[in-house]
C-alpha cells in the first residue's frame, strides 16, 4: 500500500490523545489542552520546540470570552515561537489545515488541537447564530429543532423510522461502556427508549448528543520522520470537506450531497472500510451519513467508541472521531478507517478523512 494515496507529501498521525468528555470541567480550557499536549510530548519524545506548526480549533462563543483562543495557547507553551494558526471551527478543520500546511515541505511536524468548554453557556442560544441571519436565526432554530425536522423528513420519506433511531442510540450507548472517555453509556432496550417522551418529535432526548467540555490533540509528521517517531504511523490516505446551502429550504434533509462529494474526494470508496467514526450529534444523522458514505450493509463497524451520542465535547468532537479511528488503525483492529466531522445544522458542512496503517 502506498502512503501517498492522497497525493502530495505523505503525512501520518504519530500520536493522538483526548480528555474525557466532562459534563462541566472544573477549570479553564487551557488546562485541558495542556493535559493533551503534555501527553503527546511524552509519547513521542518531542520537545515543545520541535512542534514547528501549531493550529487549534475552538469557538469563543462557547465560553463567552473574547479572544479565548489566544489564552488557549497558554496550554501549548509554544516557546520558542512557532507558526501558529486558529480556525473558528471544530478541530477536524484544524487537522485539514495542518495537513495542507505540511504539504508545503518546509516543516515536518505539526500539532493539532480541538477544544471547547460549552458548559458556561447556552448551547441552544449560541448555535442558531450560525444559521441564515435573515430567515432562520431570528426564529431561534437550534440544532435539536432542525434535527427534528430532518428526522421527520426521513420518516415521511420512508427512509427511516423511530425504531431505527432508537437502534442507533442503543448500539452507541452499549458500545460506549468500553470507552473510558464517554460521558454517558449503558445497555438500553429499544422498546424502553421508544417509551421515552419526545423532545423535538420524532426525536427524544436520548437521540441528541451528550454535550460536554473536552479537548483532543494529535501530532502530524510528514514523510520518513513519522517512522522515526512511532512503529505504528497512521497515514492520512485522503481528506476532503464540502458544504451544502445554509438555506434549509434549498436542501433535501434526507440526503447529504456534501458528505458524498467529500467521501469521493477522500477516496472512501476505493477499498473496504473496517471502522467509521461518524460525528452523529443526532441519531437520525447516522442514517443519512451511512448512505452518503456508501457504508450501508458492507460490514463496516460504525462508532465503536459510542460516538457523540455518548460524549460530545463541542469543537473537539470531530477531531475526537479522528483520534478514535486512528487508535483502531494503530492497534491493528482496522486496516482502513474513516473519520467524519460536521458543522452547521442538519449536516450542512462535512469533512471526511481516510486513515490507513502501514503496508
Amino acid at each position: 500500500m502506498s502512503t501517498d494515496t492522497a497525493g502530495g507529501r505523505p503525512v501520518a498521525i504519530v500520536a493522538a490523545t483526548q480528555t474525557p468528555a466532562y459534563a462541566a470541567f472544573d477549570g479553564p480550557e487551557p488546562v485541558m489542552i495542556m493535559r493533551c499536549v503534555t501527553e503527546l510530548l511524552a509519547t513521542t519524545g518531542l520537545e515543545r520546540a520541535d512542534l514547528e506548526f501549531t493550529i487549534a480549533g475552538s469557538c469563543d462563543y462557547l465560553s463567552g470570552a473574547p479572544f479565548a483562543f489566544v489564552m488557549n495557547i497558554d496550554g501549548v507553551g509554544a516557546w520558542p515561537p512557532v507558526y501558529e494558526s486558529h480556525v473558528e471551527m471544530d478541530g477536524a478543520w484544524a487537522l485539514f489545515e495542518a495537513w495542507l500546511r505540511l504539504q508545503v515541505g518546509d516543516i515536518d511536524v505539526a500539532l493539532v488541537i480541538g477544544s471547547g468548554k460549552s458548559s458556561p453557556g447556552r448551547h441552544d442560544e449560541v448555535f442558531p447564530l450560525q444559521t441564515d441571519p435573515y430567515t432562520a436565526a431570528p426564529l431561534g432554530l437550534d440544532p435539536a429543532s432542525v434535527a427534528g425536522l430532518q428526522a421527520r423528513a426521513l420518516v415521511d420519506a420512508g427512509l427511516a423510522s423511530e425504531r431505527a433511531f432508537a437502534e442507533v442510540v442503543a448500539r452507541s450507548l452499549a458500545d460506549a461502556t468500553s470507552n473510558p472517555h464517554a460521558l454517558v453509556a449503558g445497555e438500553h432496550g429499544v422498546d424502553d427508549l421508544l417509551a421515552a417522551p419526545y423532545s423535538t418529535a420524532p426525536l427524544r432526548r436520548h437521540d441528541r448528543s451528550a454535550i460536554a467540555d473536552g479537548a483532543a490533540a494529535v501530532v502530524l509528521v510528514a514523510g520518513d520522520r513519522a517512522r522515526e517517531l512511532t512503529d505504528t504511523p497512521v497515514w492520512i490516505a485522503g481528506m476532503d470537506h464540502r458544504i451544502d446551502s445554509h438555506h434549509l429550504g434549498l436542501r433535501d434533509l434526507t440526503d447529504s450531497p456534501s458528505t458524498r462529494l467529500a467521501a469521493a474526494g477522500a477516496g472512501v470508496g476505493d477499498r473496504p472500510v473496517d471502522v467509521a467514526e461518524l460525528m452523529v450529534t443526532h441519531s437520525c444523522e447516522e442514517i443519512v451519513l451511512r448512505a452518503a458514505l456508501g457504508l450501508e450493509g458492507d460490514g463496516t463497524r460504525i462508532n465503536p467508541s459510542g460516538g457523540p451520542l455518548a460524549g460530545d465535547p463541542v469543537m473537539a468532537t470531530g477531531l475526537v472521531r479522528v483520534v478514535e479511528a486512528a487508535a483502531r488503525v494503530a492497534a491493528g483492529e482496522a486496516g482502513r478507517a474513516v473519520a467524519h466531522a460536521t458543522s452547521g445544522p442538519a449536516l450542512q458542512q462535512n469533512l471526511v478523512c481516510v486513515l490507513e496503517g502501514a503496508a
